[in-house]
């Protein structure tokens, strides 16, 4: 009788719990699982929408506050996710992937690709099941990146993808050499770029990221045609000239009725020895363009060698220097991205799944 009257305390103090981004309580949202009461200890699981969530110190902290205020400080709180499956892709495309992101930029040499390297790469160091699809058919380079220079063997008819840093990598730059061009129409361009999708093995992902080439060209329009797209992000400079050309790329996502999530800031400062910061590209250009169109900031990545140099490489700057500033920048970007992306699927007026259903 005593351990249900705590369990119905400690239930009733969660419920004060507000989940940040979902502005509902953790109770409401059946994001508390397997509450275990044994003497003075309270042990529990929190089921995320992510495991990249950006808030969820901001929960425990929480959480803990409010368990304190009814007597209960000797807490263990153990963490899980269920990433939420915007049920147009299952409905459209057999393609076992729960959410679609595509990056693009309105212009080449903006770091969109190391942008969507570097976003997959920390998705998957939270331990989300991730895939990085190189759209960028006439210059993929995805796979240097990752330092996945070719496939596996197909099973059967399916293409299997490389694998490296824990991401599952498709890329043209597997099926041609090096320094083959690539002249096609746009028909072929839909056809490999659908192929990409349905005959590969991809498995089961909670994320698949589409890095698209630079511009407007038929390239991302064939990808929306080929899938549902869960949301986009923007990749600019700070330089004036780079913000219209990325404003054209916002533009071609909302005609594409593709939501746009927000806009990232790729070298944004130098930082030097003295702890100032020279703007190399200007100042402050990616967040005056997401004011402009009306959606978030995301973030900003400063200017590093070690960033250019895992990408040359193949190992990212994630795994070579976790802690370096640039690495810090792109692990809260990807969180933003993944909390911004289960927002979006769980808002979905189509989508089947409530917000009070996160199973």
């Amino acid at each position: 009788m005593a351990n249900q009257i705590l369990n119905d305390a400690v239930m009733k103090a969660l419920g004060t719990v507000i989940e940040p981004e979902l502005h509902k309580d953790l109770v409401t949202l059946n994001m508390v699982r397997d509450l275990e009461i044994k003497g003075d200890a309270v042990n529990f699981t929190v089921m995320l929408t992510t495991p990249a969530c950006p808030l969820k110190h901001v929960m425990e902290r929480d959480a803990r506050g409010a368990l304190k205020k009814i007597g209960v400080e000797n807490v263990s709180i153990k963490w899980s996710s269920n990433v939420p499956t915007d049920n147009r892709i299952i409905g459209q495309i057999s393609l076992p992937v729960k959410n679609t992101l595509a990056i693009g930029s309105g212009k080449g040499g903006v770091g969109k690709s190391t942008v969507s390297v570097n976003v997959a790469v920390a998705l998957a160091q939270a331990g989300a099941s991730v895939g990085l699809l190189d759209a960028d058919i006439y210059g993929p380079n995805a796979n240097i990146m990752l330092g996945a220079l070719r496939m596996p063997p197909p099973k059967g008819q399916m293409m299997v993808p490389a694998t490296a840093h824990g991401v599952k990598l498709m890329s043209m730059g597997f099926l041609v050499k090096p320094d083959q061009p690539l002249i096609w129409r746009g028909p072929m361009l839909h056809s490999a770029i659908r192929q990409f999708l349905t005959e590969v093995e991809w498995g089961e992902l909670d994320y698949l990221i589409v890095d698209l080439p630079p511009g407007t060209g038929d390239a991302p329009l064939s990808v929306s045609q080929a899938v549902p797209l869960s949301g986009s992000v923007i990749v600019t400079l700070p330089q004036e000239v780079s913000q219209a050309d990325a404003r054209r790329g916002a533009m071609m996502f909302k005609q594409m009725e593709v939501p746009l999530l927000g806009v990232v800031e790729n070298m944004s400062y130098l930082a030097m020895p003295d702890g100032s910061q020279m703007d190399l590209f200007g100042r402050g250009g990616g967040k005056k363009l997401a004011a402009e169109l009306g959606v978030p900031f995301i973030g900003e990545v400063p200017i590093d060698a070690q960033v250019r140099i895992g990408g040359d490489n193949g190992v990212p700057i994630l795994v070579s220097h976790p802690d370096s500033a640039a690495a810090k920048a792109f692990r809260a970007i990807a969180e933003d991205i993944a909390a911004k992306i289960s927002l979006q699927t769980l808002s979905r007026k189509d989508n089947l799944i409530s917000v009070e259903m996160i199973a």
